[in-house]
């Protein structure tokens, strides 16, 4: 019986929607013998609104909002790890013996793989890879000002002169096809 990675996914999607969570993404890696299915989760948009409002449990700082929030505990990584790994071990779905499963939160630098990630994460720092140069250059950072059907905008860092000093061009913007992205991760602001 082969690893079926949509399967696995549809079921982690359902165990953590039980829960109030999403699944942001699945990983399974290593050899035969160190084998690791790793899922990333959140709370749910509802959950992550709530934690945000006036009172809430978490205090944002300037310039953050909800959305960017993952809001995630280690007790609810425990509780989806117990429920979802019982779910996989019942159902076979890992098939070929011992295998280690990790729970966590994306993280600050947390992956970007759709347009909606991208679309969510307007106005925030991300850094990218692309499979064919855009303008001469494969590796980008900037600030994600759009995105459209087809593509996303980052506004670029004004370009510094030789002893680091910003020179007076302005910001410059370039335009990506969101299939041309290979890698795309937030890059944390502090």
């Amino acid at each position: 019986m082969a690893l079926d990675l949509d399967k696995i996914r549809e079921t982690a999607v359902r165990v953590a929607a039980s829960h109030g969570l999403d699944v942001v993404d699945i990983e399974f890696l290593g050899s035969a013998k160190h084998r690791t299915l790793r899922v990333y989760i959140e709370k749910d948009a509802a959950h992550r609104a709530a934690l945000a409002v006036e009172g809430g449990e978490i205090a944002l700082p300037a310039g953050v909002g909800a959305d960017q929030l993952a809001g995630i505990t280690v007790e609810d990584c425990e509780q989806f790890s117990q429920d979802f790994g019982t779910v996989l071990d019942v159902n076979d779905l890992i098939p070929g013996g011992e295998y280690s499963l990790e729970v966590s939160s994306p993280g600050l630098d947390r992956k970007l793989r759709t347009r909606g990630d991208f679309e969510r994460f307007t106005g925030s720092l991300v850094k990218l890879r692309t499979a064919s140069a855009v303008d001469g250059n494969s590796h980008w950072q900037g600030r994600l000002t759009a995105v459209t059907a087809d593509t996303i905008t980052l506004e670029l860092p004004a370009q510094k002169a030789k002893k680091g000093k910003p020179s007076a061009a302005a910001a410059a913007t370039v335009t990506i096809a969101l299939s041309n992205i290979v890698k795309a991760n937030l890059e944390p602001e502090f």
